[in-house]
């Protein structure tokens, strides 16, 4: 597990910086707003196309977790599942 991908989420979502769910991650790639999108193993497909095909468009990168989407959630502290969380630049 990349370590350095998770200390790098919690450091985002510490300073303000991560935006959670699929709907507020696409509209700030759309405004071209992100500088990297985190996607969880079990992130949907469709999700998943969507979120990179906008990351193209605004040459954001993409790291895929090898973690699943209940899990990114205990990582945030949140008590939901987490599948796409992007961090603004």
């Amino acid at each position: 597990m990349p370590t350095d991908a998770i200390s790098e989420i919690k450091k985002g979502v510490k300073e303000k910086k991560a935006l959670i769910g699929t709907a507020r991650t696409i509209k700030a790639l759309k405004l071209g707003k992100l500088q990297k999108v985190f996607l969880t193993s079990n992130c949907p497909a469709s999700v998943k196309s969507s979120i990179e095909h906008y990351s193209r468009l605004s040459s954001c990168k993409i790291e895929q977790l090898d973690i699943p989407n209940d899990e990114l959630g205990v990582i945030c502290k949140k008590q939901f599942s987490i599948s796409v969380i992007g961090l603004k630049d």
